[in-house]
């Protein structure tokens, strides 16, 4: 069956929802991993039932699994990117809504996770308070979570409060709940992870909910188109192999290339995907 590959809107910025979803569709993806946004399904516009019930409509018709992303850079703050966070001194509240929003919206559209991240620790807060912030904010969103049976898939981020996969193990035995995962992004892991790629899948294939996939060079975090960076593919998919949830393509500073980045991208991979089996 091969797996199932998805794309972030991120990256569709440029486009319509409505159309970017049909463009997925056209070129064979079978998800999308969807950035609530002001432009793309806003979290906190008017009538949100009825919009999330024309979406999950639309989903349904296009044969679209869908991921709920959470990562818009101003969407709760028009000039600090990705603020407030879970650690943040004030307006955290705000973040653990959205996020409560966002797994209300993942419940009604029938989508597989949630996919979030801790944010970074700012000057003058400390290590013990900024842990017990993202634990208490985590706690809130499971609350939410757990009677909808929604899973939650938490992304380790280069340079934030949980950037590798050793700082969301620690994480996960703190919360120590079923619906509490993992998204793995794939590129992250020349940046954070000192194992290879293959290893890094296998060890935390058990836990993972999603993934998020996207070229990198080693060592920086800069999301690149396929083939530009250092990530080896081959391996990779072949180290996701039987892997049941989506694998969705991140690539955020792309949307003025989406009419050609979205067809490319599974082209790339599924030929990559075709390679580990050809040998």
């Amino acid at each position: 069956m091969g797996l199932r590959y998805a794309y972030v809107t991120n990256g569709l910025g440029d486009h319509r929802l409505d159309d970017a979803l049909r463009m997925l569709a056209d070129h064979g993806y079978s998800g999308v991993g969807l950035s609530l946004d002001h432009h793309h399904l806003d979290p906190f516009g008017p009538d949100l039932p009825r919009r999330v019930a024309v979406t999950a409509d639309r989903l349904r018709d296009l044969g679209l699994a869908v991921v709920v992303e959470t990562g818009a850079r101003f969407v709760l703050d028009a000039r600090r990117k990705h603020e407030p966070t879970l650690l943040s001194d004030e307006g955290r509240e705000r973040r653990v809504e959205f996020l409560r929003i966002a797994t209300r919206v993942a419940a009604d559209l029938g989508a597989e996770a949630v996919s979030f991240w801790s944010g970074v620790r700012r000057p003058g807060v400390s290590a013990e308070t900024a842990w017990q912030r993202l634990v208490e904010g985590c706690e809130a969103v499971l609350l939410t979570a757990e009677p909808l049976q929604v899973k939650l898939a938490f992304e380790p981020e280069p340079g934030m409060l949980v950037a590798s996969v050793d700082d969301w193990r620690r994480l996960r035995d703190t919360l120590g709940h079923p619906l509490f995962g993992l998204t793995l992004d794939v590129g992250h892991c020349l940046v954070t992870e000192p194992q290879p790629i293959p290893e890094v899948v296998k060890d935390v294939r058990d836990e993972l909910f999603y993934v998020q996939i996207d070229d990198m060079p080693r060592g920086v975090h800069e999301h690149l188109d396929f083939g530009e960076g250092d990530v080896d593919f081959p391996p990779a998919l072949d180290a996701l192999k039987g892997f049941e949830g989506l694998v969705a393509v991140e690539l955020s500073r792309h949307s003025h290339t989406a009419h050609t980045t979205v067809p490319r991208s599974i082209e790339f991979l599924k030929a990559a995907e075709n390679a580990t089996t050809t040998k």
